[in-house]
């Protein structure tokens, strides 16, 4: 499908890019020390969450489902039919 929800290390787990709406991405960033500008990414709708123990771990994986929801979203029918069946 060529579509990315989010990026990480493999080997360390120190920071993860995940996609956000605009508005949401900027009020992360100034919530939290830890939400900063995608890395490497197109600012406007990614942030890089460093892995510090700062944000709460719901609060991460909500923001992961958030980041899924919106990129599984935006496929066509046919991506999103063949994304059913991988699950």
């Amino acid at each position: 499908m060529g579509k990315v929800f989010a990026l990480t290390g493999i080997d360390t787990f120190t920071s993860v890019n995940l996609k956000s709406d605009p508005e949401t991405a900027i009020e992360l960033r100034e919530k939290f020390d830890a939400v900063q500008p995608g890395y490497h990414m197109n600012k406007k709708h990614w942030n890089t969450v460093v892995i510090d123990g700062s944000v709460p771990d719901t609060l991460l994986k909500n923001w992961i489902d958030h980041s899924y929801e919106l990129v599984a979203s935006g496929l066509t029918k046919k991506q999103k039919a063949a994304l059913e069946l991988l699950k």
